[in-house]
């Protein structure tokens, strides 16, 4: 769409590099070309505004089968407007000079055009095509047959249409033939796929059955090696226990020969210490007895001056009672008195109970009486 502006009664175009312009004044052209940029009185004009980049037409169509079968057709057709001056003579391209936007519909009807004869041919070749045919080879025939068609067409290059591609993306059948279709290939896949599974399975029972004969031989050769190694070690034990009574033999010589050497020792070492021991207690025998000898003199000597000293004390005490006119009874009594006390056990304490400290005061009572 052309961008106008309005000043003071006048209209300024400004077209786009795009869009070819064609400007009328009174019937007479006044500006033709692309990307213009001109000012117009809008009641003395007609404008004209034809595009000339490629478009794409995208169109779907129903189509049916040599044996009858509807399909869907997918295309696209790339198209430009290569002379604008017939396209704006024969199709209205004409705009508004106050808003630059087209009075009529001009792509709609090229689109019709093209779509209509497209559709045309693509049904031709459909028509004479068997589904199978189509399904498999039906694009490039539908695309070579619509290009083929559209370049031949009269009404295109009379209109100023030039068609640039034509591509068919899809060519499809009704969904329950399709399906219908899909099955026997599903199931040629399905037992590709069984077979596949089979013989998977096959190989795995195959391996299975080897890894099982490599374990049963395994088990075999292990079985053989436990035993080699059970009668190694009969042998080592065997062995071991011979050099073990032999090594004990020695051991128990050895023990036997230094338990004599010991003994030996020992006795020697024992008669040794009896000797030393009787020599020990002959001298401590001998010591014993001179001492002993030696206490007894002491004990004999002092026990003579004891008595000695005794006599004398009591032979003076005896001279000192018979020069003080005691008698000889009288003296014998209080030497026995003496020797009795001497003799007596030692008393630590005395109690007095109260019946003989009344018979001990009547005793003194009568005595004192007795005086009187």
């Amino acid at each position: 769409m052309a961008d106008i502006t309005r000043r003071l009664g006048w209209r300024h175009l400004r077209g786009a590099p795009t869009a070819h312009i064609r400007h009328h004044r009174s019937g007479a052209l006044v500006h033709d070309g692309t990307g213009l940029s001109f000012w117009f009185r809008p009641l003395t004009a007609a404008l004209s505004e034809v595009p000339v980049d490629d478009r794409e037409l995208a169109m779907t169509f129903h189509a049916r089968t040599s044996d009858f079968q509807d399909v869907s057709v997918q295309a696209t057709v790339t198209y430009r407007i290569a002379d604008p001056a017939i396209a704006a003579a024969r199709l209205d391209f004409s705009i508004d000079p106050d808003t630059g936007a087209w009075r009529g519909t001009p792509l709609d009807q090229l689109g019709t055009l093209l779509t209509e004869t497209a559709q045309q041919h693509a049904l031709d070749v459909l028509a004479r095509t068997p589904l199978a045919a189509a399904l498999v080879d039906g694009v490039a025939a539908v695309r070579e047959r619509v290009a083929a068609g559209l370049g031949a067409e009269p009404r295109l290059p009379a209109t100023g249409i030039e068609v640039v591609a034509v591509r068919v993306m899809a060519l499809r059948p009704e969904p329950e033939v399709e399906r219908a279709l899909r099955t026997p290939a599903r199931e040629q896949i399905q037992q590709e796929a069984d077979r596949a599974t089979y013989e998977r399975r096959a190989v795995a029972v195959e391996r299975e059955r080897a890894i099982a004969e490599n374990e049963l031989a395994s088990r075999i050769e292990l079985a053989r090696r436990e035993e080699q190694l059970v009668e190694q070690r009969g042998t080592n034990a065997r062995r071991e226990a011979e050099e073990q009574a032999a090594a004990d033999a020695v051991r128990a010589e050895a023990e036997a020969a230094r338990s004599v050497k010991l003994a030996e020792a020992e006795a020697t070492r024992s008669v040794g210490l009896a000797e030393a021991e009787a020599a020990r207690t002959l001298k401590l025998a001998e010591a014993e007895a001179a001492r002993s000898r030696q206490l007894a003199r002491a004990e004999a000597e002092a026990a003579r001056e004891v008595g000695e000293a005794r006599a004398q004390a009591q032979a003076a005490w005896l001279r000192v009672h018979t020069e003080a006119g005691v008698d000889g009874t009288t003296t014998l009594r209080a030497l026995t008195a003496t020797r009795l006390a001497e003799n007596l056990p030692r008393i630590d304490s005395v109690t007095v109970t109260p019946d003989v400290l009344t018979g001990l005061l009547a005793k003194l009572g009568g005595d004192a009486e007795g005086a009187r």
